[in-house]
């Protein structure tokens, strides 16, 4: 066993500490003592900060602050005044409980507080004062990262592995914009993408699909750095991991540098200076340290991986930097200016060059900046939706992933950056781009408009928020069953307030002989659950159309497209109501003749729609009064104000029937409780047959859909 995993006791911390600050060693030769000073100060706010919250992870700060420093101070291109400066490098904190290495170089750096447009403001992004109520309500320091939450936060990390996958979108949107904007006399976006990463995000399956797929597309814009501390909440990696890391990124296409202690200055610098070098493919920098203090030469603390070292190991640790023990939250004189001098400088220099290099490509290329200005500020080309298609009343009809196909090139023909691809399914989810010029993005083509993720579910969501984070329109699609496979990120999608478009088909049982392991049952009810998000599930080709309209026309939430592989009649929009009823979420699709109240009302989604149309039209033949409702969005619906609600399904009517191919999970809201409710949905796993005998055993047929009606009218 590790000799200081055998001592966990509050002294070993202290004990590194003082000889790390007694003898120097060789390790911190080529560090000035400036430089130091403003190392130990990152450590001690990041122990300040827990301690006073008396929650939080102060090891992994602290054991990385020299690498951090290092990479910010001399290396990364990010100008703290102008935190939204397009060309900048990205800064991911993968390893989010580390939330406050990150508050920390925020602070210290001097980093501005940005509006929604990324204009600056005059005010710090981590004030002290926020830093002092770290974990506290509405601090600007909370327990993870939060995007859109704090300046200079580039996305939300926390659930390991996620920032990972983030980063390799952001490379790829690097590399998609410089082979797009970039000409070769004004090359004006090369930014590069780091990652601060440790062992719980490499053991994480999202690293690994997120890894391999960065090789295979040679991102030499990215580099990981793996800070290999060797210890987890329950104790030493020995218990779980093994992995060889190195043979593992060697054998996923990456070039691999070791530094043997973290606060080796001088390798930490020919490490990056290689990633530099490398052209041909992704980096990633193993980082060997000891939670706590970084050099592994050290003892350390597996408690300090997750929680506050308590108050006496704090000020001992502060005795040993030379620090004084009673002072909290210090930052010494002349730390704040020499980050100045260092990234402040060299931030505002590079950022105000390129800023001269974009009004010169503005000038000679003005239709290709006026299309990356549009892009970063949300906007749409103008006439982007003058092509979308109108489709013709058919019977027999078309599957809505097909008329969702033909949709989508029709709009990423205008939106250059509507970029997107499947994970290995575009055949049958139908999000191939077909149209001139689309092409693949692969390592000779980093313009082409269709991603190849292969069958890496998890990680294709992850680099999608990566690419919405870098301002383009992803989508990413899948089958509606492996959204379970992509939870983690469609969550945090939510939570960043991205516009990522989830695209979901073979949406219900009419998936058929595949059985209940393909077959959808649980999985719009618990995509409905995450709040924020959109879910459209829309009944025929033209509400596939307009649903389309409404998840372009949005920038702050991510949206779930839900199509089927069957064809679905093409309703007749003369007689029924115009499909552009799906901006509100529901609508009255066909109502009583005469405005007579309706004795019934009927509702579904998707596929169950034509359904109801069916005995709709039987009620409507005998005379009865029924309302027929198509709700391809309960969010959007929720939107709306009482007024709408009531007039599309009003509170006097009480016999209401609701048809979905999936769980019941809050359906009662719109169909009410008690023998005037009733709904046909599915109340198990499903069934390998024929759609045609699913129908059937389940009960979604017109005439099972007519007799529950006519049940209530009873």
């Amino acid at each position: 066993m590790k000799r200081w995993l055998m001592n966990p006791a509050a002294g070993s911390i202290v004990q590194a500490a003082e000889r790390d600050a007694a003898s120097g060693g060789a390790a911190n030769a080529k560090v000035g003592d400036i430089d130091q000073l403003c190392i130990n100060t990152i450590r001690t706010l990041a122990m300040d900060a827990v301690q006073k919250a008396n929650s939080g992870h102060p090891g992994t700060p602290m054991g990385l602050a020299p690498v951090a420093y290092q990479l910010w101070q001399r290396y990364l291109n990010y100008d703290p005044l102008q935190p939204g400066w397009p060309n900048r490098d990205r800064f991911v904190l993968s390893v989010g409980h580390a939330s406050m290495l990150l508050y920390s170089l925020l602070h210290l750096a001097g980093v501005r507080a940005i509006d929604e447009d990324d204009r600056a403001l005059d005010e710090l992004a981590v004030p002290l004062d926020d830093i002092k109520k770290f974990r506290q309500l509405d601090s600007k320091c909370p327990g993870h990262p939060e995007y859109r939450w704090t300046s200079g936060v580039e996305t939300t990390t926390g659930p390991l592995g996620q920032g990972l996958g983030n980063s390799v979108g952001m490379a790829i949107a690097g590399r998609w914009i410089a082979a797009t904007y970039n000409k070769p006399d004004c090359e004006v976006f090369d930014y590069r993408v780091f990652a601060l990463c440790g062992d719980g995000d490499m053991m994480e399956g999202v690293s690994a699909e997120a890894a391999s797929i960065a090789g295979h597309l040679k991102l030499s814009n990215l580099c990981w750095v793996y800070d290999s501390n060797s210890v987890t909440i329950e104790g030493h990696t020995d218990l779980a991991y093994s992995d060889d890391v190195a043979t593992r990124f060697k054998g996923y296409g990456w070039h691999v540098e070791q530094v043997a202690d973290a606060n080796d200055a001088q390798a930490l610098a020919r490490a990056f200076d290689t990633f530099d070098e490398t052209r041909d493919r992704p980096t990633l920098i193993i980082v060997t340290s000891v939670i706590g203090f970084g050099s592994p030469k050290k003892q350390g603390t597996s408690s300090a991986h997750g929680e506050p070292l308590g108050e006496e190991e704090v000020k001992a640790a502060k005795r040993a930097y030379g620090w004084p023990e009673d002072a909290q939250f210090l930052v010494p004189d002349g730390v704040r200016e020499h980050f100045g001098e260092g990234i402040g400088a060299r931030g505002k220099a590079a950022r105000e060059a390129w800023e001269q290099r974009f009004a010169e490509y503005g000038k000679r290329y003005p239709e290709l900046a006026d299309q990356f200005t549009r892009m970063r500020s949300h906007k749409l080309p103008d006439g982007w939706d003058t092509e979308l298609p109108v489709f013709p009343t058919d019977p027999k009809g078309i599957a809505t992933r097909d008329s969702s196909g033909q949709v989508l090139n029709k709009l990423a023909a205008r939106i250059p950056w509507l970029i997107g691809g499947a994970a290995d399914l575009a055949p049958s989810t139908k999000t191939l781009l077909k149209f001139d010029g689309a092409g693949s993005f692969q390592p000779d083509n980093y313009a082409g408009r269709n991603l190849h993720f292969g069958i890496r579910e998890h990680a294709m969501g992850s680099i999608a928020n990566g690419l919405a984070l870098s301002r383009l329109r992803p989508f990413a699609s899948t089958f509606l069953i492996f959204s379970d496979y992509m939870k983690p990120p469609i969550r945090l999608s939510s939570i960043m307030e991205l516009p990522v478009t989830f695209v979901f088909t073979h949406d219900s049982i009419g998936v058929g002989e595949d059985g209940p392991t393909h077959q959808p049952i649980e999985q719009l009810a618990s995509l409905r659950a995450v709040p924020g998000m959109i879910v459209l599930r829309p009944a025929d080709a033209n509400e596939v159309a307009e649903s389309w309209r409404v998840i372009l026309s949005n920038t702050d939430q991510p949206v779930c497209l839900v199509l089927t592989r069957q064809a679905l009649p093409t309703l007749d929009r003369k007689r029924y109501a115009s499909a552009q009823g799906v901006a509100r979420g529901a609508y009255v699709l066909a109502d009583a003749p005469d405005g007579e109240a309706p004795r019934v009302i009927l509702m579904a989604t998707g596929s169950e729609v034509s359904l109801c149309v069916d005995a709709y039209e039987k009620l409507s033949a005998e005379g009865i009064a029924a309302r027929l409702v198509s709700m391809p969005s309960w969010e959007l619906f929720e939107r709306q104000d009482a007024a709408y609600k009531d007039s599309v399904l009003p509170p006097d009517v009480s016999a209401r029937l609701a048809v979905e191919q999936a769980s019941e999970v809050g359906w009662d809201r719109y169909v009410g409780i008690g023998k005037d409710a009733k709904t046909i949905v599915m109340h198990t796993f499903g069934a390998s047959a024929p759609l045609s005998d699913l129908k059937k055993k389940f009960g979604f047929t017109p005439e099972a859909v007519y007799a529950e009606a006519k049940k209530l009218v009873k």
